[in-house]
């Protein structure tokens, strides 16, 4: 833990001196705004070692974005809007909060309890820190920012957790045909908008389908976006080995090698 902590300090310095008197001329322009887009770029590149095994990337990227959150801590502390110290303690105390089958005396019997009483507690909070009387929706603590397949995937979960959702895999099986149907008669009729909204709800609901059964859409494609790369990625080799370009060949010719880096 001493350890930890002494990271954590060293790293935290290191912030320090880089927006500190002859620091980084870079680094002193930054603001909490202007590090956005460097914060979930670098929690991608985290998500993405993590999926692919790789220790190494993943210990790196790691220490990426704690160097960005601690960087953007610091703005918001030298602003006087908040100290790192008050963060870390507010996320501490949710955690402890939101976790009373834990850290209290709460009983749960099940995973569904569990959630049940997650969502109780969130609701209670947001209304807690609300500054008018305007109830809060069940949805408003959802970040609008997440990828589509993601915040579908949150979506549905939230709602089975408030009772909202197809009582059996059957009925949502069901309900996928449907929007099936849908998509095929849009595409009949050459309607572009239908075909958009129906496409659209045959993938919201195949994300419930795939979430019933432990299926994270979201990481699910991402797997499948790999595994197309990497096997596209052995068919140029493949190619290049004939003295052949990918594009210059016929789709007979790539099948071919497509089967062969499967089998590879």
């Amino acid at each position: 833990m001493s350890d930890d902590k002494n990271a954590l300090a060293a790293l935290r310095q290191v912030v320090q001196t880089l927006i500190g008197p002859g620091g980084c001329p870079w680094d002193l322009e930054q603001t909490p705004e202007s590090l956005c887009d460097y914060v979930v770029e670098e929690a991608f590149e985290l998500v993405e070692a993590i999926r692919a095994g790789d220790v190494a990337g993943a210990r790196e990227e790691l220490g990426d974005v704690m160097f960005l959150l601690l960087f953007i801590g610091e703005l918001y502390e030298r602003d006087g809007k908040f100290t790192l110290t008050q963060a870390l303690e507010d996320g501490a105390a949710k955690m402890i909060r939101r976790h009373p089958h834990v850290f209290s005396d709460t009983k749960v019997e099940n995973l569904g309890e569990l959630f049940t009483n997650w969502e109780r507690i969130k609701r209670e909070e947001k209304s807690a820190a609300a500054e008018d009387d305007k109830p809060k929706g069940l949805f408003d603590s959802l970040p609008k920012g997440l990828p589509p397949l993601l915040r579908a995937y949150r979506i549905h979960a939230k709602a089975a957790r408030n009772g909202f959702t197809w009582e059996s895999e059957a009925d949502v099986e069901r309900q996928l045909d449907a929007e099936w149907r849908e998509f095929q008669q849009a595409l009949a009729e050459g309607d572009e908008a239908s075909q958009n909204d129906e496409f659209g709800d045959y993938l919201f609901t195949l994300v419930e389908l795939g979430r019933r059964k432990g299926i994270k859409a979201n990481a699910a494609l991402d797997s499948a976006n790999r595994k197309f790369l990497e096997r596209f990625s052995i068919m140029e080799g493949l190619a290049a080995a004939q003295g052949k370009s990918v594009p210059d060949m016929s789709l007979e010719e790539l099948n071919t090698l497509w089967e062969q880096a499967k089998a590879r």
